[in-house]
This record gives structure tokens, C-alpha cells and sequence, in this order.
């Protein structure tokens, strides 16, 4: 389009009328290409071309909704969107940890008795085989005691519970004894600066194992009738026994968690090396099974059973120590001789 002096607008190509409204040179009017059709719906039309009906959505189109047109609707569009993920926690401070460990037993059990040191290698499918190897344990003791001792009394149920507590706490026990030695003579078979290495990193299980000392020395101060102990909760009179209650119930919760973190990581023994756990476990469940012998447990099982339940718990400990060790040594090139520095 051009204008003249008038500010007429004229066809492109061309001027449009001159002065006095005579036309120009140019070729004038033109008619709009596509005439006769209007972008909006009933409005006037443009052109010789008669109207053209405003288009039609296709309906029911292959994958889409009936009334949508040939495109998809946008991913924000109308209708329910799925949640957006939410932002990562920020990491607890230290302050907050520390409250979190006050009034949550079980917290402070997992942070007192997992491995947490950095970069340590965790094989999350040894891990799984555990909890598996661990539930089926149990499972066969149930059936155990079920078959050979029936509890149809609570009292026989009371019974049954302690004893396994007690199995339990004598594995603690052992493993307490135990594990010393063994660090120790890890530690100096290790050549050069390793050996300073690994005690120092030993101070974790040990501070796990007073940790769990202190929590079960509570209980005596609570209910033992010593009169040691009735002295002492006479002195702290009402007061004193409503804190040192609370400590107790508090404390029964993060030793009973506790234990069971400690036979499953072995007092944490994997922040000082992964090759530690597996045959800490293997020496801990070979020397509870030659206990069993000594003071002879399930003398009224049958003798067949009793070797089967003997022998079972050894061997599968000692067939998964072995594979863990194997799957350290193929995946994450972790060995014994590696980690003495040989």
C-alpha cells in the first residue's frame, strides 16, 4: 500500500487517487487475496468470494479427549496437572540433631550404631539378602519353639521371650568380647600408617559399645531390689523417679533397637574397614553356635532338628560373609590383603 499527499492509501503497486479524487496511474483497487473469508466468525466479508464458515474441530480424533481439536493440550493446560516433586530437606544442624536424639530413642540408635563413615562402600544387595536371611531366622525359630514349646499360657509366652532376649544379649556379650581382639590384631597386622588409621577409626565402635553398656546399666537402678540401689532411689526421692523412669523407658528403646543394629552391622565395624563386618559375624555366629553345644540348648528337640537348627544359622552367616567378601573384592576391589597394605 502507498498514500498520497491526502494520506489516501492506495493498492501496493501503485498510488492511489490523485489530486481532486481523479484517479491515479496506479492499478488501483485490488481485491484482497482470499476475500470472502473473515477470521472472525460473522463478520463482514472482504471481496467478491462469498463467506466461508468458520472451521470445525475435528471430533473424536485418535488419542485425544471428543471436542479436541488435531493438537494435544498443553501439558499445563486445563484440568488436574500431576504434583510438581518437592524441594530435597535441608540437612538437620547439629542443634536440631541433638534435640532429635533427645526425644527419639530410635533415632539416636541409628546414629550411634550405623556405619557413617565417608565414603564407605555399602552393597545394597547384601544388605537385602540380610534382612532376608534375618527374617527367615526368625520365621524357623517361631516354628521352632511352636513345635517343641508350646506357649499356650502368657506366662509361657513371657517365657519364650526372655529366653530370646537373653540369646540375643549373650551374642551382644560375645560380640563385645570379641571384637577387641579382633581389631586389635587387624589393626597390627596392618603395615605402615595404616595401622594408626585404623585405630583411630575404632573409636566409633567402641564409643557404640559403651553406648549400649550405659543404656542397659538403667534398668538396675530402676527395678534391681539391691538395697544399694532402693538407697539410691530413696535419696532421689519422687522427682528423681520420674526423670530416672523416663531415662529407663527412653534407654529400653535404644537398647533393644540397638542390638539389633549391633548384630547387623557389627558395632559398626564397617567404618573401619568393609571387610571387617563379614568376618567379625562369621567368628561371632560360630562361637554362639559351640555355646549352644556347651550348655546344650533345645535338649528336647529332636536330634535331627537340633542339627538343622544347629548348623543353619553358621553355614548361611558364613556362605553370605563369603560372598559379601567376594562381591567387595569383584565390585569395589576391596580385600584383605588390600586393606593390611600387602
Amino acid at each position: 500500500m502507498s498514500t498520497d499527499g491526502n494520506g489516501y492509501w492506495g493498492p501496493t503497486g501503485g498510488p492511489g487517487p490523485g489530486p481532486g479524487g481523479q484517479p491515479g496511474p496506479g492499478p488501483g483497487h485490488q481485491p484482497y487475496p482470499g476475500a470472502g473469508h473473515h477470521p472472525y466468525p460473522g463478520g463482514p466479508a472482504v471481496g467478491p468470494y462469498p463467506p466461508q464458515p468458520a472451521p470445525v474441530p475435528p471430533q473424536g480424533c485418535p488419542g485425544h479427549p471428543q471436542g479436541w481439536g488435531p493438537y494435544p493440550p498443553q501439558p499445563h493446560g486445563g484440568g488436574p496437572q500431576p504434583p510438581f516433586p518437592r524441594p530435597p530437606r535441608p540437612p538437620l544442624t547439629r542443634r536440631q540433631r541433638i534435640l532429635k536424639c533427645v526425644y527419639n530413642a530410635f533415632y539416636a540408635a541409628q546414629r550411634t550404631f550405623r556405619p557413617s563413615r565417608p565414603g564407605a562402600v555399602e552393597d545394597l544387595t547384601v544388605r537385602k539378602i540380610q534382612m532376608w536371611r534375618t527374617g527367615l531366622g526368625i520365621a524357623a525359630w517361631l516354628v521352632l519353639v511352636m513345635s517343641y514349646k508350646p506357649v499356650d499360657t502368657a506366662k509361657g509366652v513371657e517365657t519364650v521371650a526372655g529366653d530370646k532376649f537373653d540369646q540375643s544379649w549373650i551374642s551382644t556379650l560375645v560380640l563385645v568380647c570379641a571384637f577387641p581382639f579382633v581389631i586389635a590384631l587387624f589393626a597390627f597386622a596392618a603395615q605402615g600408617a595404616l595401622r594408626g588409621l585404623y585405630l583411630r577409626r575404632s573409636l566409633k565402635s567402641f564409643g557404640s559399645v559403651a553406648a549400649l553398656m550405659g543404656s542397659m546399666a538403667t534398668f538396675p537402678l530402676a527395678v534391681a531390689p539391691d538395697p544399694e540401689t532402693a538407697g539410691f532411689r530413696d535419696a532421689i526421692g519422687t522427682p528423681g523417679m520420674v526423670v530416672l523412669i523416663t531415662l529407663c523407658a527412653w534407654s529400653l528403646g535404644f537398647a533393644l533397637y540397638g542390638i539389633a543394629l549391633c548384630l547387623m552391622h557389627v558395632f559398626r565395624t564397617a567404618d573401619i574397614h568393609e571387610v571387617l563386618p563379614p568376618i567379625l559375624a562369621t567368628l561371632l555366629v560360630w562361637v554362639m553356635a559351640a555355646l549352644d553345644v556347651i550348655n546344650n540348648e533345645n535338649a528336647e528337640v529332636p536330634v535331627l532338628a537340633q542339627i538343622v537348627f544347629l548348623l543353619g544359622a553358621p553355614v548361611s552367616v558364613t556362605v553370605l560373609s563369603c560372598w559379601e567378601l567376594y562381591r567387595l573384592r569383584k565390585y569395589h576391589n576391596l580385600t584383605v590383603r588390600q586393606a593390611l597394605g600387602r
